[in-house]
């Protein structure tokens, strides 16, 4: 069963964002529920990868603030998204590609680990348990991505499409309270898309997971989220459900078209 609830996990309040004057974002504000698939959308350079970024503390705002798990900052820093359960997949796959399936998504669980570099380095006290309970949990996730008969490839013999769902499966090993996407069907056909788009699902209904997605695909976004965000030039021109936010006016001449 979905995790809905009336609780707020993220919120943004009058984020505003410039590189050398030039403004990127907009006074933006607008919240994420506890349980919710929120989708990002809007033309190219809209600003909602830099959005993303300022909640998982690689840019720093110039003014607003940021609500997040009951916490309220100025700033995210990147420490501390990671430790606040906020994982991260990327527009460009960013991936150990001489690694292993299995390797990269381990180190999703570094944060995961308590032994110290020594016991890890001579696997010594806690480190070999702990070595076993890690790949466990790598295993499970990736299972449950169903690339398990590639666990042992190299990554980068991998077709793009399995390299993306590797980059979410690495960031799912870090079992995150807040899941960020950033474009994750970039480049996909309509079959991986529709797999995509159902690990996205799963990825929510099963582990209570909370996803904030950019996606170009109108059709995915409108049979995946729950909410919808759009922006267009830096600034938020639609925010509610997918009915809502497909009927605006101002979306609809934006970026919809009629």
């Amino acid at each position: 069963m979905r995790p809905f609830t009336d609780s707020v996990l993220l919120r943004l309040d009058d984020i505003s964002l410039s590189f050398k004057g030039v403004k990127a974002i907009t006074s933006i504000t607008f919240e994420v529920r506890t349980g919710h698939i929120c989708g990002l959308i809007g033309p190219n350079g809209a600003g909602k990868s830099s959005l993303l970024n300022v909640i998982n503390g690689v840019y720093t705002p110039q003014s607003g603030r940021i609500h997040y798990a009951g916490q309220t900052r100025q700033r995210m820093r990147a420490h501390q998204a990671a430790e606040g359960g906020i994982a991260r997949t990327f527009q460009n796959i960013a991936l150990f590609k001489g690694m292993s399936v299995l390797d990269n998504v381990l180190t999703g669980r570094n944060l995961k680990r308590r032994s110290s570099w020594i016991e890890q380095m001579l696997r010594l006290g806690r480190a070999p348990r702990e070595d076993d309970a890690q790949r466990l949990y790598a295993e499970k996730i990736i299972a449950f991505l169903q690339i398990h008969p590639w666990r042992h490839a190299p990554v980068g013999t991998l077709p793009y499409g399995l390299q993306k769902r590797v980059e979410l499966a690495r960031a799912l090993a870090a079992e995150p309270t807040l899941l960020l996407l950033d474009e994750p069907m970039a480049g996909m056909n309509a079959q991986e898309k529709l797999k995509m788009s159902q690990f996205i699902r799963d990825i929510n209904r099963e582990f209570g997971t909370t996803v904030v997605l950019i996606e170009h695909d109108i059709g995915v976004v409108m049979g995946v989220c729950d909410h919808v965000v759009v922006l267009d030039y830096g600034r938020k021109i639609g925010d509610g459900t997918p009915q809502q936010v497909r009927a605006n006016p101002d979306v609809i001449a934006a970026y919809l078209g009629s």
